[in-house]
């Protein structure tokens, strides 16, 4: 077999579009702002422009998970990261709001496409027995790609100047989608059957799938502005010692994604994902309790642990639940998965910034981890009716 029908190449180079999607995301996080105040926006007005990202990704997951399912996945996934490199140029040479605020959806939904597709073709590529392993490793990646956007984005901010970061992950995004281009998807063993969005829904494993997935998102979701509050106001920690808090947990979960992918192929997302969200609100509370700043990195490692012991499974789980109920949409299916994260992306946030501006961490939590218990009694129990 040849390097470009290899499906180790391909899922590499799946994993280098999700690290360039994500590289691209993050390292507008110490840009942006700037730039948007040049530019004379309010922090209300950035704020707007990081929530629209949200929008065209909500938008464009199902059709184009959908659409992938009829023409196949090279054609999107080639569109996808050309439109990733149109909107980095767009932030790069923008001369006014409008123009950033068009860059900023156009990422959305560019966004979109890459995870979207990139999934759906490692389901066609890889059984049931291997599929957590290969997604587990592509998560892996991502992890990096967190770690390094805005130290990478500030460091060409510097450099270069404002062009410099968005120009350089326009490259990247063009010379990955010339990669595909390039490949020859493995014959025989994608499966891309004309199904409608409805029947998938349909399926109970599928819905029970997406309800886990948004539970997960918001938790997660939720703490990116809350835990940072937090650590500030409790611990009295500064913008560097939070952000070590926070690069420590992506080593981690670099690391556990691979492992909890492999654990998926043994005994079944399903089962993982279940797991996972318990464990997520048993150690919430124990996070809001964080007494120093050592305490702090320990315990938000363990919170992301318990986290990797959903992203990755569910990932599977989502293939299963297709697979199980006899349809091989799985463009389909990730664009239901992305849909979910994104609506757990928009309020995750803004019901946990809500909560503890009322009543602080602690009781957030204390009121967040019963929920989210009820919420994944109730899954495992429509899970057993369905099995």
């Amino acid at each position: 077999m040849s390097i470009r029908s290899s499906r180790a190449f391909t899922v590499a180079l799946v994993m280098l579009a999700t690290f360039t999607d994500i590289v691209a995301y993050s390292v507008a996080v110490p840009v942006l702002p700037d730039l948007s105040r040049r530019l004379g926006a309010s922090p209300t007005m950035i704020g707007l422009l990081f929530g629209s990202f949200g929008v065209t990704l909500l938008g464009v997951s199902m059709p184009m998970g959908a659409v992938s399912d009829r023409i196949g996945r090279k054609a999107p996934l080639v569109g996808g990261l050309i439109a990733l490199a149109a909107a980095t140029s767009l932030f790069a040479f923008a001369q006014g709001l409008p123009g950033l605020f068009a860059a900023r959806l156009v990422q959305g939904a560019a966004d979109a496409v890459t995870w979207v597709v990139g999934f759906a073709l490692i389901a066609d590529l890889y059984g049931p027995a291997e599929r957590g392993r290969v997604m587990g490793l592509v998560m892996s990646g991502t992890g990096v790609g967190f770690m390094l956007g805005p130290s990478l984005g500030g460091w060409l901010y510097e450099v270069g100047g404002i062009r410099l970061p968005f120009l350089t992950v326009g490259a990247m995004a063009l010379l990955t989608a010339a990669a595909f281009t390039w490949i020859e998807v493995p014959k025989g063993r994608a499966v891309l059957n004309r199904v409608p969005m409805a029947a998938v829904m349909r399926i109970p494993a599928v819905a029970s799938c997406f309800a886990a997935v948004v539970a997960a998102s918001a938790t997660i979701c939720m703490l990116e502005p809350v835990l940072p509050l937090f650590l500030s106001s409790r611990l009295g920690l500064g913008p560097a010692r939070i952000g070590f808090v926070f690069g420590t947990s992506a080593v981690v979960s670099a690391v556990l994604h691979p492992l909890f992918g492999r654990l998926a192929d043994r005994s079944g997302g399903r089962r993982l994902t279940i797991i996972g969200l318990v464990l997520i609100a048993l150690v919430l509370p124990v996070l809001s309790r964080a007494w120093s700043y050592p305490s702090a990195i320990a315990l938000y490692a363990l919170q992301v642990a318990t986290m990797a012991c959903v992203i990755t499974p569910s990932l599977a789980y989502m293939a299963e639940g297709v697979s199980d109920g006899g349809i091989g949409s799985f463009g389909v299916a990730y664009g239901l998965y992305n849909v979910a994260w994104g609506v757990g992306l928009l309020g995750g946030p803004a019901l946990g910034g809500f909560m503890f501006e009322r009543m602080g961490f602690a009781r957030l939590a204390l009121i967040w981890s019963p929920v989210l218990v009820i919420v994944t009694v109730l899954l495992a129990r429509v899970n057993r009716k369905s099995g």
